[in-house]
């Protein structure tokens, strides 16, 4: 998971998005607005292709899942599940990017919360996953640093889903070796094939790699969380390197 900038819909969606939620509210009990809520959901042609668009403009790379980051969002999920919130369920805030294994074998219903009553979720588009997430680059796994970051690994199976684990491992691989390339490309004056390098670095699958590399480069401890990959860690830091990359995604890790 990475941070991701909310997207703004048309005034026409808006009012639309708002016509919807009104009605809902207009249902005398608890139980009539879900199933409001769901009927309304379930015919929402009107608004469908406007949500997705807006989604797949905020996604990383190529429209992938807010949650995994490996595979295509195809649906349009809410972060508050509409079976708790049923007044969120044309909520635009409320509304994330999801694959269909995300959505529908992982999270589901799936909202936990903490005791005070506050989620234990991370929104991607509210905070940065990076407050309560590490990932740990050479084995492509993750280590919740809060609750929250706990709780986010295993609704989403983060660390038990093995072909994620695997796949950031080799995107790890594939990060560094982008790197390597950027760095010939400049040394020989080729800007614009270093300009395109960095374009289809941020347009992978499983980009919270590449996003975790600069992140932790510049962490206090990254000495450490580099040990025996200094040449990496040295890349990382090239201020000309990052301002490259980190300007392409308007990141100042």
């Amino acid at each position: 998971m990475i941070r991701l900038r909310r997207a703004l819909l048309s005034s026409v969606t808006t009012g639309l998005l708002k016509d919807y939620t009104d009605d809902i509210r207009r249902q005398a009990t608890e139980k009539e607005r879900k199933d409001r809520a769901k009927e309304l959901w379930a015919n929402r042609r009107q608004v469908r292709p406007a949500l997705l668009g807006g989604l797949a403009e905020m996604a990383p790379g190529h429209e992938r899942c807010m949650y995994c980051g490996d595979s295509q969002g195809t649906d349009v999920d809410h972060f508050e599940p509409k079976s708790l919130a049923p007044l969120r369920t044309f909520d635009w805030l409320n509304h994330l990017l999801a694959c269909s294994f995300c959505n529908s074998n992982q999270k589901r219903n799936l909202f936990p919360v903490a005791a005070d009553g506050r989620p234990l979720l991370v929104d991607p588009t509210a905070e940065d996953p990076l407050d309560h997430l590490r990932l740990v680059l050479p084995l492509g796994t993750y280590q919740g640093l809060t609750d929250r970051g706990r709780a986010c690994i295993e609704v989403f199976g983060l660390n038990a889903r093995a072909v994620l684990v695997k796949g950031r491992r080799d995107a790890y691989v594939t990060a560094w070796n982008a790197i390597e390339l950027w760095r010939i490309a400049m040394d020989k004056g080729q800007r614009d094939k270093a300009t395109e390098i960095v374009r289809v670095s941020w347009n992978r699958p499983l980009v919270d790699v590449l996003v975790a590399m600069f992140h932790q480069s510049g962490h206090p401890a990254a000495d450490a969380l580099f040990a025996g990959e200094e040449e990496v860690l040295d890349h990382l830091r090239d201020s000309e390197l990052r301002s490259a990359f980190l300007h392409f995604r308007g990141l100042s890790y």
